[in-house]
C-alpha cells in the first residue's frame, strides 16, 4: 500500500474512532454498513441525525485546522426519511438511495437533506437551510427537493482552505462549545508542568461528559500553549461559545489555581473561580481541583445557556431545555419547579426525542416528591420512575437518569437498588457529586445513619458550591436528629440556601429536642413560608423505609417537629 494511502487509512480510522463513531452512539444511531471510506447509518429520530451530522462535520472541521489542505480527509453527508427494506442486518430502498443521492450533491464538509427531513426538523433546531432545489437523482423517478444545512463557515459549511485561520468567522457556534485553553504555569518551574498540563486536559476530558456539549480537543487546544491570544479570536477560529482560561501558581507550600469562563462572542468574563489548597500529593490534588471545576463549570454553562435563550426570538427545544434546567439550579420551591416542568414540557412539545428535557421531567417529579411537596408523594415517584426507564432505553449510559433512577429507589424503600444505580452513575460519571450524597441518604434510611456523613463529605469535597449543596447538608442534619451536632449542620444548610423548606422543619425537630422551643417555632414558620402546605401527616406518610432502625429514629423527629408546632394536618 502507498504511504499516502497508508496515511490516509490510518487518518479514517483515527477519525472514526476518536469521533463519528462516537457521536453515532450518542445520538442513539445504528451503523448498518461501512463502504471504504462511506457508511451508512439508521438513526430512529431525524433531529438526531442532523444534530450527529453537524457535530461530526464541526469536529472535522476542527480536527482538519492543523493540517494541510492536500492532505484532508473531508466527509459529505446526506440524510433522508423514507421507507426501507430490511434484510437481515442490511437495509435498502428508495429511503436509502436518495439519501446516497443527497450525500453526491453535498459539499466537503456539507450536510445535504430532503425536504421531509427538512421540515421536521425546522422548528426543533437553530439552523438555516439553503434550498437547492428540484434535483433529479439516479434511480428516482420523480426529482428530490433538495436543502444544504447552514450551520458554519461562510455558505459552504467547511474550513476554506486559502482562508488563514485568522480571518474564519464561524456564523453560529454550537449549544455549550468550549475550549480549555492551556494553563499557565506561573513562575515557570519546569517540575510543575506536568501537573499544570494534566489539570487542562483533565478538565477537557471531565467537561465533554457534560450532555449536550461540544469540547475542543485536547490537540488543537495545545496550539495556543505558550502564545498571548485574543479570545474572541480563538472562539471564532474554533466556533465555540466559551473560553476556560487561567494559571496555576506555586508559592511555599500551598498551590493556587485561578480560572475564568469567557464569552467568546463578547470577550465578557462570566465567571472566575481560585482554588487555594496547602500542597499534597499532586495527583490527589488534580483529581479534587478537576472534579471542583467540572461541577462548577457545568452549572455555569447553562446558566450562560439558559440566558441566550431567553433572548431566542423563536427558541427551540434545547433552549427551553436550557431554561427548564437554570428554573431547577435556582431552588427547590414549588414555584421553580413548576417553571422547570414548564419549561421541558414545552421543550419536549417541540422535540419529543429530546432525551435531556425527558429526563428533565423526571428529575421535576422525582424533587417535588422528595421534598414533600404534595400528598401523593408515590404518584410522583412513580411517574419520574416510568420516564427515567423509558430515557434509560434510549440512553442507557445516561449518568443523571441513573442517578435519579437511585433517588427515586431510595426514597421508595428500595435502598440497596438506589445505592447500586448511584454507584453506576458514578462509574459513567465521576464527578457527579450528588449520587454520594444520595448514597448517604440510603444509609440513613437502611438504619446507617452513622455512615451519612462521610458521603457528604466526599459529595462537597467534589462540588462545594453545587446548586444542590444545601440539601446535601440537610441530609447529613437529618441523619443526626437524634444527636445535638444536627442544628450544626441544618444551620449551615440553611446558610448556603434559605429556600429549601425541609432543612427548616429538620431544624425545628433539631432545635426543640434542645429545649430552644422559641427558635423552633421561628423555624417551623420560616419552612412554612417555603412550604405552606407542609404537615406532620404527610410527612410521617412518606417514610421511604421499613428498617427499625430508622423506623425508631423517625419517631424522634416526629415528636421534635409535634414540640415544635409543625401542623398536624
Amino acid at each position: 500500500m502507498a504511504a499516502d494511502e497508508e496515511g490516509t487509512l490510518a487518518g479514517l480510522k483515527s477519525h472514526r474512532r476518536e469521533l463519528v463513531d462516537p457521536k453515532i452512539k450518542e445520538h442513539r444511531g445504528r451503523i448498518i454498513k461501512t463502504t471504504g471510506d462511506g457508511m451508512l447509518v439508521e438513526f430512529a429520530s431525524v433531529v438526531d441525525a442532523v444534530r450527529c451530522a453537524i457535530d461530526v462535520q464541526r469536529g472535522m472541521a476542527v480536527r482538519n485546522q492543523e493540517v494541510v489542505p492536500d492532505r484532508r480527509i473531508e466527509f459529505r453527508v446526506g440524510i433522508n426519511i423514507g421507507d426501507v427494506i430490511v434484510d437481515g442486518d442490511d437495509i435498502y430502498g428508495d429511503g436509502v438511495n436518495i439519501a446516497a443521492r443527497l450525500e453526491n450533491i453535498a459539499e466537503l464538509g456539507g450536510v445535504c437533506v430532503s425536504a421531509t427531513v427538512r421540515d421536521h426538523v425546522l422548528d426543533k433546531l437553530g439552523f438555516a437551510f439553503d434550498d437547492l432545489g428540484d434535483q433529479n437523482v439516479k434511480n428516482i423517478p420523480r426529482p428530490v427537493r433538495v436543502y444544504r444545512v447552514q450551520f458554519g463557515d461562510d455558505q459552504t459549511n467547511h474550513v476554506v482552505s486559502s482562508q488563514p485561520a485568522s480571518q474564519r468567522i464561524v456564523s453560529v457556534a454550537p449549544r455549550l462549545s468550549i475550549v480549555v485553553l492551556p494553563l499557565t504555569n506561573i513562575g515557570g518551574d519546569p517540575e510543575q508542568e506536568y501537573f499544570v498540563d494534566g489539570v487542562t486536559e483533565s478538565l477537557t476530558t471531565d467537561l465533554s461528559r457534560i450532555s449536550g456539549s461540544f469540547v475542543i480537543g485536547r490537540n488543537t487546544a495545545f496550539t495556543y500553549k505558550g502564545k498571548a491570544v485574543d479570545l474572541k479570536q480563538v472562539g471564532n477560529e474554533l466556533g465555540v461559545r466559551y473560553v476556560l482560561e487561567g494559571s496555576v501558581q506555586r508559592g511555599g507550600n500551598r498551590l493556587r489555581v485561578n480560572i475564568q469562563l469567557i464569552d467568546a462572542e463578547s470577550g465578557k468574563h462570566l465567571w472566575a473561580e481560585r482554588f487555594d489548597k496547602p500542597l499534597a500529593d499532586l495527583f490527589d490534588m488534580q483529581d479534587e481541583i478537576v472534579a471542583h471545576l467540572a461541577n462548577q463549570l457545568g452549572t455555569e454553562l447553562v446558566a450562560a445557556e439558559a440566558r441566550r435563550s431567553e433572548r431566542a426570538p423563536q427558541p427551540d427545544s434545547m433552549d427551553l431545555y436550557f431554561q427548564g434546567l437554570a428554573s431547577v439550579n435556582r431552588g427547590l420551591t414549588p414555584e421553580y419547579m413548576a417553571q422547570a416542568r414548564g419549561f421541558f414540557e414545552r421543550a419536549l412539545a417541540l422535540d419529543p426525542s429530546n432525551i435531556e428535557a425527558l429526563v428533565g421531567t423526571a428529575m421535576v417529579d422525582s424533587l417535588v416528591g422528595g421534598s414533600f411537596f404534595v400528598d401523593d408523594r408515590a404518584a410522583r415517584f412513580a411517574a419520574a420512575e416510568t420516564t427515567l426507564i423509558k430515557a434509560l432505553s434510549l440512553a442507557p449510559n445516561h449518568a443523571i437518569a441513573h442517578y435519579l433512577l437511585g433517588f427515586v429507589q431510595i426514597s421508595t424503600n428500595r435502598a440497596g437498588q438506589g445505592i447500586a444505580e448511584c454507584e453506576r452513575a458514578l462509574a459513567l460519571d465521576r464527578n457527579l457529586a450528588g449520587a454520594h450524597a444520595e448514597i448517604g441518604l440510603a444509609k440513613y434510611n437502611i438504619g446507617r445513619a452513622e455512615e451519612t456523613e462521610a458521603h457528604i463529605r466526599e459529595a462537597l469535597r467534589l462540588s462545594p458550591r453545587d446548586t444542590s449543596a444545601y440539601a446535601w447538608k440537610a441530609f447529613a442534619g437529618y441523619a443526626k436528629l437524634y444527636l445535638e451536632e444536627a442544628a450544626a449542620w441544618l444551620h449551615r444548610a440553611i446558610e448556603t440556601n434559605r429556600s429549601y423548606s425541609l432543612q427548616h422543619f429538620a431544624l425545628a425537630c433539631a432545635l426543640a429536642h434542645l429545649g430552644q422551643l422559641d427558635d423552633a417555632r421561628a423555624a417551623v414558620q420560616a419552612g412554612l413560608a417555603l412550604n405552606p402546605t407542609f404537615t406532620l401527616r404527610r410527612f410521617r406518610a412518606g417514610t421511604s423505609s421499613n428498617n427499625p432502625t430508622f423506623l425508631a429514629q423517625r419517631e424522634r423527629i416526629y415528636d421534635g417537629m409535634r414540640k415544635a408546632g409543625v401542623p398536624e394536618g
